[in-house]
């Protein structure tokens, strides 16, 4: 079932609403880390952005979708690239364009919205500092409903810097849309990179830009799609065009705003967007708030058993310090989680290692078997695309495969707690814009060109011999030095010889050519997997800070309803009365929170 915009920011309302009720019970029970666990989960639910990253090759129209979509011009549009950083456009009540330097601080410098065509990672006005990214605020009725917009520079060329980033974008995205022409059908490297984006966000959609500009877009069309269903991908294949786009929202003509095909992409964002994250982030947020309610629970019923019933209430000691034992052996390192999580990061880090390894020594064997079967001076800027290519895409294949091991690792971590509705952390990968940055280019090699005068050198040379050779014995018959048969032996010397330095040459520029790709593919390793060790350092530390809290707030719970249990068995009579009274009001209340909590948690959209 679909939820108006006016219904899903009710339910938006009654959920924080049942938050901020739940945060003065824990207020009142002196429960700051419960506090900051349900201010975490109503900031979710209060500001329920969505993050849309858009992707593709550069020149495939990935700004101009982004302006025709919200109907403003916020991302610059021209022949060349035009997106040099990550540009996130949002909501705003009037127009304005921040750039954000790199660096701890996050410095923001506002600029005005007409230079963001200027902006490059290096702009004079950053001061010498890289810009990381753009900021630019627009009033928007889409923009107004929660989504938030990336503009990524372009990936999938060789040499391009901006691939590894783009999948950091993708890998915290709620969506992604892929962008490619119809100009021609999906290329390998296209289709590689969209295997990766579904891998990591399966809320993608691919968008086949400028049909108004290639008559032929259908027959692209049916092709990608068999490209699509060969691999096993099922993902949503739109085809749009934003200058009909444009044009129809300048002329107010709903005739060409549905050939434009951008009802299709609205659909998209609506049903496989903002619904149904909606719906998981309210089952999420309402678990992990059912749980903090379970948690205050456990002190109220303690001490309330301990009051009623002297007896049950020594026996509720005597569970709650078996409990709180067990509880306490999941702080130590001797933890079974942790011993699962140091072990699993340790084999991840191998295995991430070997396969990274593994994919680039395969690339260059590809590439030196190329080298073989050509002239690599002829060859070499074929070669070096090629060679860009498929280590880019080594490198990503790299990626996404140590992410979704880092997600099955932190799931498998929070299997030792028992918890089934316990919200595991987002995975923050870290920056990873500059990752091929200290790797130099592909090694230069010589084209193996020579001039002509080389090549009649070369020749003579290799003709001096014979003509001196077989002059001599011609002259013992009484001929000439210089003489037909010195001559013709001259020329075939000569051109062996020719023949034997070209050789010579190609095979001098195929042993450069070997070297040059081993050392290339050797730096990207050596630095990819630094980067990929510290990554998963990074993440060690989350998934262990994580689960340490989880460890603390329950051993707080439990060490606390063993006290009050305790301390009830010495309050008078006449107190004790009063108290129960007090603390069955507690329960029904906290109660009553929790079945409404879970109804959010098992409502459906």
């Amino acid at each position: 079932m679909s939820l108006s915009p006016a219904d899903a920011a009710t339910r938006r309302a009654a959920l924080v609403d049942l938050i901020d009720e739940t945060i003065v019970s824990a207020r009142a029970a002196d429960r700051v880390d419960l506090v900051a666990r349900l201010a975490a989960a109503r900031t979710r639910v209060a500001d329920p952005r969505l993050r849309v990253v858009v992707v593709g090759p550069l020149n495939q129209g990935k700004s101009r979708f982004v302006n025709a979509l919200l109907g403003v011009d916020v991302c610059s549009v021209g022949d060349d690239e035009t997106t040099a950083v990550p540009t996130l456009v949002q909501h705003g009540d009037r127009p304005r364009a921040d750039f954000v330097l790199a660096g701890d601080g996050a410095e923001r410098i506002e600029i005005p919205p007409g230079d963001l065509a200027r902006i490059t990672p290096a702009t004079p006005c950053a001061d010498g500092r890289t810009v990381q990214r753009l900021e630019v605020s627009a009033p928007s009725p889409l923009l107004a409903d929660g989504l938030v917009f990336v503009d990524t520079p372009g990936v999938g060329r060789h040499g391009n810097p901006h691939t590894a980033a783009t999948l950091t974008l993708i890998a915290s995205a709620d969506a992604v849309f892929v962008v490619s022409d119809a100009s021609q059908e999906f290329t390998a490297p296209e289709m590689s990179f969209l295997r990766q984006v579904h891998t990591l966000c399966p809320a993608s959609a691919v968008l086949l830009t400028k049909t108004d500009l290639y008559p032929h877009w259908r027959r692209i069309l049916d092709a990608d799609r068999a490209h699509l269903q060969d691999a096993g991908l099922d993902v949503p294949l739109v085809p749009v065009s934003s200058l009909l786009r444009e044009y129809a929202l300048r002329t107010d003509d709903a005739s060409l705003n549905a050939e434009s095909g951008f009802s299709a992409v609205y659909d998209f964002l609506r049903e496989r967007v903002v619904e149904r994250n909606a719906d998981a982030a309210r089952v999420s947020v309402a678990r992990d708030v059912k749980r903090v309610i379970e948690h205050l629970t456990l002190g109220v019923r303690s001490e309330l058993t301990a009051l009623r019933d002297p007896e049950a209430g020594v026996a509720a000691v005597e569970d709650l310090q078996r409990a709180k034992t067990a509880a306490e052996t999941l702080r130590t390192r001797a933890a079974r989680w942790q011993i699962t999580l140091a072990d699993g990061i340790a084999d991840l880090a191998a295995d991430v290692d070997h396969d990274l390894r593994d994919r680039l020594r395969s690339v260059t064997r590809a590439a030196e078997e190329s080298v073989d079967e050509c002239d690599p001076g002829r060859e070499w800027p074929r070669l070096g695309q090629w060679l860009g290519e498929q280590v880019a895409e080594s490198v990503g294949d790299n990626f996404v495969w140590a992410h979704e091991r880092a997600l099955a690792l932190a799931g498998t971590v929070g299997e030792h707690f028992a918890l089934d509705d316990a919200r595991l952390p987002e995975l923050r990968l870290g920056d990873l814009s500059g990752l091929l940055a200290p790797v130099g280019d592909l090694s230069d090699l010589e084209s193996g060109r020579i001039g002509v005068g080389q090549k009649v050198l070369v020749g003579m040379k290799g003709s001096y011999g014979g003509v001196l050779m077989f002059g001599l014995v011609t002259t013992l018959m009484g001929m000439a030095l210089v003489n037909p048969i010195s001559v013709g032996a001259g020329v075939v010397l000569g051109t062996k010889a020719y023949r034997d330095d070209k050789q010579a040459r190609v095979a001098k520029r195929r042993a450069d050519a070997k070297i040059a790709i081993r050392k290339f593919t050797d730096d990207v390793s050596f630095q990819v997997g630094k980067e990929s060790k510290d990554r998963l350092r990074v993440i060690q530390r989350q998934l262990r800070d994580h689960f340490t809290d989880i460890a603390d707030q329950t051993l707080r719970s439990l060490s606390e309803s063993m006290t009050v249990a305790q301390d009830a068995a010495n309050v008078e009579q006449q107190e004790r009365h009063r108290r129960a009274a007090d603390l069955e009001r507690q329960v029904t209340e906290l109660t009553g929170m929790r079945d409404r909590m879970a109804r959010f948690a098992e409502a459906q959209a």
